[in-house]
């Protein structure tokens, strides 16, 4: 009997060691003093190493400041690709991601989302004289896309006649572009205004075509940690109210940016 149950409290006790959820997020950033976000750092606006002050800045770096203060600790970023993002947070790498991830119902068996802090659709980015001017028209044609992104599924089901080319980085996508390896790069609107608007000759290029699916970003955060979720949402519910969302994204998305996209959506509030 002695040896059953010395047997089950080992058991209970390998259980809780391998889920790291359910020590509690908060209360382990607290004690770490550091919130570790997973950001992009070749994703102007959205996240982007500073060449002023070589550290990663941006709009998603903000909203992660936010949620650092609030938890009074300090905030620490590592960078991430669409590939790499869910692996680092189920490994434990990361706290959370703030990586320009759709919220998506297929990868909800990975991992949780807070409520939607961006929305935006994708579009494609053409040269301006290459004659694309939306989906119909990619069949036969090179498209580039990011490996791990919803992207890469979304325009092959909307045009099962081009070839998608993935890389691991949009601006190698966009790279491919202007080097004729593709005839267009396929992603969020949001993202492809940050790398039209990033080049030296942006009117060489155009973003054409009606959205091919609407792309709501949620964080990623651990599954089965409700209080840290929960403290997510509010947090954000709280910016939002605040005004405090509102001046980080007109400070990185307003009209006198060069990145500028209206702010047409409003957040979940939850009474």
């Amino acid at each position: 009997m002695r040896k059953t149950v010395l047997f089950l409290a080992l058991a209970a006790m390998l259980v809780l060691a391998a889920s790291p959820a359910l020590a509690g997020k908060v209360d382990d950033v607290k004690a770490r003093g550091t919130l570790i976000a997973g950001v992009k750092d070749s994703q102007p606006p959205f996240g982007f190493v500073d060449e002023k002050t070589n550290q990663i800045a941006g709009f998603e770096i903000d909203i992660c400041k936010a949620l650092a203060d609030r938890l009074g600790v300090k905030l620490e970023t590592k960078p991430v690709t669409s590939s790499t993002r869910i692996p680092m947070l189920t490994q434990g790498a990361i706290d959370i991601v703030a990586a320009t991830m759709t919220h998506q119902k297929g990868r909800e068996d990975q991992v949780d989302f807070s409520i939607t802090y961006f929305m935006t659709g994708q579009k494609l980015l053409v040269k301006k004289d290459g004659g694309i001017k939306g989906v119909k028209d990619l069949a036969g044609k090179k498209v580039g896309s990011v490996k791990g992104s919803t992207s890469e599924q979304n325009v092959k089901k909307a045009q099962p006649e081009c070839t998608v080319i993935s890389f691991e980085t949009y601006p190698e996508a966009f790279l491919a572009l202007k080097q004729g390896k593709v005839e267009a790069v396929t992603t969020d609107e949001s993202i492809l205004v940050g790398l039209q608007n990033s080049d030296d000759k942006p009117g060489d290029f155009a973003i054409v075509g009606e959205y091919i699916s609407p792309e709501p970003y949620g964080l990623g955060v651990a599954e089965n940690d409700s209080d840290f979720r929960d403290f997510v949402n509010l947090a954000l519910m709280d910016m939002w109210a605040s005004g405090e969302y509102q001046k980080i994204y007109e400070k990185w998305f307003g009209k006198d940016t060069k990145f500028f996209i209206p702010l047409e959506w409003k957040m979940e509030m939850w009474p």
